[in-house]
């Protein structure tokens, strides 16, 4: 293997995002953002790297195992980087903004680091782009955080997108209702998971009956909604659904052409999620990653111990979202000859033009092969873009 090779090998799930897509994440990260800011969401911008401690604590522990860590040489106390953005939000809303009215709506976009990929998604280091909705306790604050990431993911160009809802918390209700024993809700949580009825009926016994119809009431909401209204649900489970209903008839009036699917029993994922929860989809293509997930979101409790709070937030994944997206189409690049007046080069590259402004710092025999070799569609001759030649040699 030669040198140039062995310099630009990467760790497993790294890699250098070249142009134009490098400028094509970026342009569609800050049009994610733009519309979270005009719904009041406002930026906030955390480090990536803070004390073990504080960043694992809370809804962070969930993400313990994913996280690099490292000895600080200054402070010489262990500090993990970070794998998700949501627990860093939730810490800086319960302290360094913990003064401000609720509900308080941030947003964030950055990159994450994680210890492993998976073998759908071996990405190691990636961008997200999300929002918390922070002190809001009822089915509208769902219903907002989910209308503003779809409006966000129609915003760029996502294509036949969806989104799925699911109750993390329902499930555990039924056990609890049904005194499920301990040692076999791990296992019953998996089949579920996995939609292995016939594990669930022999692991539940007489109380799988109920378990096995919420497996199959998966599917569109129009069908989801009455097949668990025939449902015999105990008390604290009635309650999670007649919030998704809500939910449900929210999401009709803000979003009503978003296509909504529900899987009652779907937890993967969702581990310490405290209600509705969600995640997109881009229907019919074919993407590379974790099941196509664009993004996901959910409910959860923000704050310290001492002070909880109610949360709702998503988080979106950029690559995966550009990876619907259809090629953008190259934008003008405009070769100015060595000399060129920078005035007109300024205006140029002003509206109404918005020329790609690409300055020659030599004298070239034929200007429009140099443009050919510079990637410029154009040469300015007597101040104005001219096509470029097509030159052979």
């Amino acid at each position: 293997m030669n040198d140039m090779l062995i310099t630009a090998l990467l760790p497993t799930g790294f890699y250098d995002l070249l142009p134009p897509n490098a400028e094509r994440e970026a342009e569609v990260t800050a049009r994610l953002m733009a519309v979270l800011t005009a719904h009041g969401y406002e930026r906030v911008k955390p480090p990536l790297v803070e004390f073990e401690e504080t960043l694992l604590s809370g809804a962070g522990a969930a993400m313990s195992a994913e996280s690099f860590r490292t000895m600080d040489p200054t402070s010489h106390r262990m500090v993990a980087m970070r794998a998700d953005m949501t627990p860093q939000v939730s810490r800086i809303a319960a302290t360094r903004l913990g003064h401000r009215p609720r509900p308080l709506r941030l947003s964030y976009a950055g990159q994450v680091l994680r210890v492993k990929g998976t073998e759908v998604r071996p990405e190691r280091q990636f961008g997200q782009a999300g929002a918390e909705l922070i002190g809001a306790e009822g089915p509208g604050a769902d219903v907002e955080v989910i209308a503003v990431a779809a409006e966000a993911l129609l915003g760029v160009g996502v294509p036949n997108l969806s989104v799925d809802l699911t109750m993390p918390t329902l499930v555990p209700a039924i056990f609890e209702a049904f005194d499920i024993p301990g040692d076999k809700r791990g296992a019953l949580r998996a089949a579920l998971d996995h939609k292995d009825t016939a594990a669930v009926a022999e692991l539940a016994g007489k109380d799988g009956e109920l378990l096995t119809q919420l497996v199959a009431a998966a599917g569109g909401a129009a069908q989801v909604r009455p097949a668990l209204d025939r449902l015999a649900l105990p008390e604290r489970a009635r309650a999670e659904r007649e919030r998704l209903a809500a939910v449900l008839d929210g999401l009709a009036t803000a979003m009503p052409s978003l296509m909504v699917t529900v899987d009652p029993v779907e937890n993967r994922g969702f581990e310490y999620h405290t209600g509705i929860s969600f995640t997109f989809f881009a229907r019919g293509e074919v993407q590379r990653g974790a099941l196509g997930e664009l993004g996901r979101g959910g409910r959860y409790v923000a704050g310290e111990p001492a002070r909880p709070e109610p949360a709702t937030g998503f988080t979106l994944y950029t690559d995966m979202i550009l990876s619907t997206l259809p090629n953008a189409p190259p934008r003008r690049r405009l070769l100015l000859p060595s000399g060129a007046d920078p005035k007109l080069a300024a205006a140029l590259r002003a509206a109404p033009h918005h020329w790609i402004t690409v300055m020659a710092l030599a004298e070239a025999e034929d200007w429009h092969a140099e443009a050919g070799r510079l990637g410029c569609s154009h040469v300015l001759e007597e101040g104005k873009p001219i096509p470029a030649r097509e030159t052979r040699p």
